[in-house]
């Protein structure tokens, strides 16, 4: 399948407003990378520029990608913990596209652990970890 033709929103639980990724660039089940245009109407941007909570929601909705993608049914998730997140350089500004890849560490049952690294301009703007949690209800 190319990655190219698929509609993200058949992907994600999310729905606009609150939607931080706009195309699926790869996925298998270690490894899934997205990329997201900011907009400047998206609630995570600040003075032109989109903050650390967006990044946040951007790497927990790469994963939510993932599991839509990997699986028929699509389940509701939530961010039980966020660890050693490190923000590096200038934030990406209205206009920009950021680039987000994941690797999960481990899944067991309902728990995914990730590593996460997002990049700007092909720079590394961000690193952590994330352990995501889906729920049983399906969108």
């Amino acid at each position: 399948m190319k990655f190219e033709t698929i509609n993200i929103s058949e992907l994600l639980p999310q729905r606009p407003p609150f939607v931080m990724v706009e195309k699926l660039l790869f996925c298998d089940l270690e490894k899934t990378k997205t990329s997201f245009k900011i907009e400047s109407g998206n609630i995570f941007v600040e003075n032109g520029v989109f903050t650390q909570s967006g990044i946040i929601e951007n790497v927990a909705q790469t994963c939510a990608v993932r599991m839509g993608y990997l699986n028929e049914d699509v389940k509701i998730g939530m961010i039980g913990s966020i660890n050693d997140f490190e923000f590096f350089g200038i934030l990406p500004k209205t206009g920009e596209i950021i680039e987000t890849e994941i690797a999960v560490e481990a899944e067991v049952g309902n728990i995914i652990l990730l590593k996460a690294s997002v990049l700007y301009n092909e720079n590394k703007i961000a690193t952590g970890k994330m352990k995501v949690v889906l729920t049983d209800k399906e969108i």
